[in-house]
């Protein structure tokens, strides 16, 4: 401490400044990285909400005491609480995003609630149920769902129900497979109503297409995916070229079938009725008067005949053997495949080193083709065709640059931790330049002209030291250079110091 006070008395009032100024702006610069650092890194919490719901959000952080930034339509919280909030929030439910739920329904009471207005609250209940669902996709931002239910009326045909869906995404847009699955989702929460009478608008891109070309194009993929990487374990990814086309019907069909087998004919019902009877005649008497008088004998009968009857009948009900069949093909069913397979062939190479190439043998093109159709379902019924030929592929030219990794990219990720790097970066520098080097280069006293050599000085500093120190006598003050030195020495003896110091110094780095 005694040293620094005798260092800031040497100083001149300008450098005093110049230190003064140094040693403030270091310490606010210290203070204002202790600041920086002090501060908690904020991560974004939700973003894109509406009005109303972001200010829930921000209520119930005020309310938790969690501190928050907002920046623009964005809430900000600290990243080290972040995922807890959002936790903290979701089961107070928030942030409230889009149309109410089945919670509409509970408000309505059994009293002066009409069907009318329940079929209402139902329908929007609904709607919002199938908006929340949505919104579980992460690509998805907003969500809302119109279901148009037309009332059945007497003598009038029915009409079936349709719905439509619009969707803000948060990045890019819904792929074939996704738009395809959102219409299900709709269509298999409503009772009669059909993928193809739901429609998938993007608020950015518009109308997206119909089932029957993404349903057509996501089957195609899949298909070329499984034939691509069959076939790939063989010749190689780099060896084959697979390209998949799927029609498929674009109107629904009912087909009703009834077949009726005369040879087959089976008894389902028999009915036996039998009939037997007997009957007598007697002889015929002689007519006479005595026959016709009332007390008259008609004399005796003549001979009289018997006969008797038996009939059997039997009636037998068949049933002829009858098939119905209907088949129902909605649109969207496929009705043919063509697979069209490009292999490369063989290359072989001579003793000589010259390369040769051949196509592949017709019996591995045989088996590769077996593979492919039971990769497929191939139906020859249908009509499906494979196609599988060897031909020599060319190479491609390269194109453009090829793209590098750049050094600056593993620092993107920790642009903070860089940033508070330069600054202690710059305060260390800042206190080097402005506070140490003015003291460390403060220029010494005049230098003192080497003395001349003395026999009694040596080689010894320390007694060289003594002897200089030593008070002259009378004999050497006029004519001796040692009693000349040892009275400028006495003169000035605090600058005498400094350059014996710097002497003895300079000797033991030549020694």
């Amino acid at each position: 401490m005694q040293q620094l006070l005798s260092v800031w008395n040497a100083l001149e009032p300008k450098r005093r400044l110049i230190v003064g100024l140094a040693a403030a702006g270091m310490f606010a610069a210290v203070l204002a990285l202790a600041r920086i650092a002090g501060n908690p890194s904020m991560a974004l919490l939700y973003s894109g909400l509406e009005p109303a719901a972001a200010g829930e959000v921000v209520a119930a952080l005020e309310q938790q005491g969690i501190a928050y930034q907002v920046r623009g339509g964005a809430i900000y919280v600290d990243a080290a609480r972040r995922d807890r909030t959002r936790m903290t929030l979701a089961g107070q439910g928030l942030p409230a995003t889009g149309a109410a739920g089945y919670e509409l329904l509970d408000s309505l009471s059994g009293f002066g609630t009409t069907a009318q207005m329940f079929d209402a609250a139902y329908w929007r209940a609904r709607e919002g149920e199938l908006a929340r669902t949505i919104l579980a996709w992460p690509q998805v931002r907003k969500a809302r769902v119109h279901i148009a239910n037309p009332v059945n009326r007497p003598f009038a045909d029915p009409v079936p129900p349709t719905a439509s869906v619009t969707v803000t995404l948060v990045s890019g847009g819904l792929s074939a497979d996704r738009v395809q699955a959102l219409r299900f989702l709709v269509a298999s929460a409503v009772a009669g109503l059909s993928p193809e009478n739901v429609s998938v608008i993007d608020s950015r891109r518009g109308l997206l297409p119909g089932p029957d070309g993404a349903g057509r194009g996501a089957r195609a993929q899949e298909l070329k995916r499984n034939v691509t990487r069959l076939l790939a374990a063989r010749v190689g990814a780099e060896n084959v070229a697979v390209e998949v086309t799927v029609e498929t019907l674009q109107d629904s069909e009912t087909l009703v079938e009834r077949r009726i087998d005369p040879d087959s004919r089976v008894a389902i019902s028999t009915d036996t009725r039998e009939t037997t009877g007997e009957s007598s005649e007697a002889g015929a008497a002689d007519v006479t008067v005595a026959s016709n008088l009332p007390e008259g004998d008609a004399g005796a009968a003549g001979a009289g005949g018997k006969s008797s009857s038996a009939e059997t009948r039997e009636r037998v009900n068949y049933e002829v053997s009858e098939t119905t069949r209907e088949r129902i093909r909605p649109a969207g069913t496929i009705r043919r495949i063509g697979v069209a397979v490009l292999v490369d062939g063989l290359v072989t190479t001579a003793p000589d080193g010259s390369t040769s190439w051949q196509p592949r043998p017709e019996e591995e093109l045989a088996t590769l083709r077996e593979l492919v159709e039971s990769a497929i379902g191939f139906d020859a019924g249908r009509g499906d065709v494979v196609t599988i030929k060897s031909l020599q592929f060319q190479p491609l030219p390269d194109q453009g640059t090829v793209a590098s990794v750049s050094a600056l990219d593993g620092f993107a990720a920790s642009a903070p931790a860089l940033v508070r790097t330069l600054i202690l970066a710059l305060v260390a520098l800042g206190l080097g330049v402005f506070v140490l080097r003015p003291v460390l280069l403060r220029p010494p006293g005049p230098a003192l002209p080497e003395p001349p050599g003395h026999p009694q000085l040596g080689a010894d500093p320390a007694a060289a030291t003594a002897l200089l120190m030593e008070p002259p006598t009378d004999e050497e003050d006029d004519e001796d250079p040692v009693a000349r030195l040892r009275q400028i020495i006495a003169e000035r003896q605090q600058d005498t110091i400094e350059v014996l110091q710097n002497w003895i110094e300079t000797t033991e780095e030549r020694a």
